[in-house]
């Protein structure tokens, strides 16, 4: 009989692994109402969903490899981190579950949370207020599209030249694709030329809202990562994306 292994868990979700089944646990049925419907609606790869039965989604295993992780080495072509374009194809969904934090409630989160960095004795001030800064430029207008939300390298899967599918989907909706772009490269600024690749010289892509998204995420995932028993400061990690841009 396989073992179950523990993927992940915290006091949101838990996702285990028995063979090549993987049972996600949410308590919040939106969430796994939204990572269905968007997992329908992507034109890239994703997981077969073999059975529902709230508050627990199974869902078969990907072919292939991971790209890597944040604070580790990363994996893949140049071909398989531009392929990546293919996400952000897809039209704007008319109903799936995450409209976005507007600019207005990324800027009032991002300030509490800058402050209660500082307060708890997290970061030094001057990290903060710094990366802070440089972060506004992310809380411009964007145009919305379809995104994953939470597209970590994790979360991609590849063999060779080909991505072979996309898991957690449950952040997916409504938001702006350089997001998806920053959360996707962070940590890993050498494949972002790679990236910009695949989508080639129609579209113009702003490099700095890319570092600015780099250091909102990292600011925001900081406190949050501590209390969840993840590990921030860990070479690699958020708080040495702070640190570079110093």
């Amino acid at each position: 009989m396989d073992e179950v292994e523990v993927v992940v868990a915290h006091a949101e979700r838990a996702t285990l692994r028995v063979g090549d089944v993987f049972l996600k646990v949410d308590a919040d049925q939106a969430r796994i109402d939204a990572e269905v419907e968007a997992m329908s609606l992507t034109p890239v790869q994703t997981p077969e969903i073999l059975w529902r039965k709230p508050p627990v989604l199974a869902i078969a295993a990907l072919p292939g490899t991971t790209l890597g992780r944040l604070g580790g080495p990363s994996t893949g072509s140049s071909a398989a981190w531009a392929a990546i374009r293919k996400l952000h194809d897809a039209p704007l969904p008319l109903r799936t579950g995450r409209a976005g934090r507007s600019r207005v409630a990324l800027a009032a989160e991002l300030d509490a949370e800058c402050e209660l960095l500082v307060t708890n004795g997290l970061l030094p001030t001057d990290l903060v207020t710094h990366n802070r800064r440089v972060a506004e430029a992310a809380l411009r207008p964007w145009a919305p599209a379809f995104t994953h939300g939470d597209l970590q390298i994790a979360h991609v899967f590849v063999d060779s030249d080909e991505v072979t599918g996309i898991i957690d989907w449950s952040e997916a909706g409504r938001g702006d694709a350089l997001y998806d772009l920053a959360t996707f490269t962070l940590g890993h600024e050498k494949h972002l030329a790679d990236v910009l690749a695949g989508y080639g010289t129609g579209r113009r892509i702003d490099l700095e809202v890319i570092r600015a998204w780099w250091l909102l995420r990292s600011l925001l995932a900081v406190r949050w990562l501590t209390e969840h028993g993840f590990d921030p400061f860990a070479p690699g990690c958020e708080v040495d994306v702070l640190r570079s841009q110093m």
